[in-house]
């Protein structure tokens, strides 16, 4: 929220990029949340956040599964994000910089959520 308002407005304090973040979040959270349900037949958040250790995943095969996994829903969550921030906020900033703020800023929290999460588990 903080990064993409400093990205885009080149303020640490924007109004209208934080109530967009949060909002994108939201939906692309319970579309994670929704899809996971579905695909794992009511296991929420398996696919869209695969928080898994070395006792699920065993072998190279699977870990190449849980990395495929994991950039898919980075991909879906990039796409339904960039599309919500898109529509809140052409009117302030062209689409090549919301496209591109939108993806740095969620590379970095993915990487940083990534290395947190799997340094406990593997």
């Amino acid at each position: 929220m903080f990064g993409l308002s400093k990205l885009l407005s080149n303020t640490w304090k924007n109004g209208k990029v934080y109530s967009t973040v949060i909002i994108s979040n939201l939906i692309s959270g319970i579309i994670g949340i929704v899809g996971s349900m579905i695909l794992n037949g009511g296991w929420w958040l398996v696919v869209w956040f695969p928080w898994v250790s070395n006792h699920e995943v065993r072998g190279d095969r699977a870990f190449q599964q849980l990395i495929i996994f994991y950039l898919i829903a980075f991909v879906l969550t990039i796409l339904i994000e960039v599309a919500i921030n898109i529509f809140r906020l052409k009117s302030e900033y062209s689409q090549k910089r919301i496209i591109t703020k939108t993806l740095i800023i969620n590379t970095i929290s993915y990487l940083i959520g990534s290395i947190a999460m799997y340094s406990f588990t593997f």
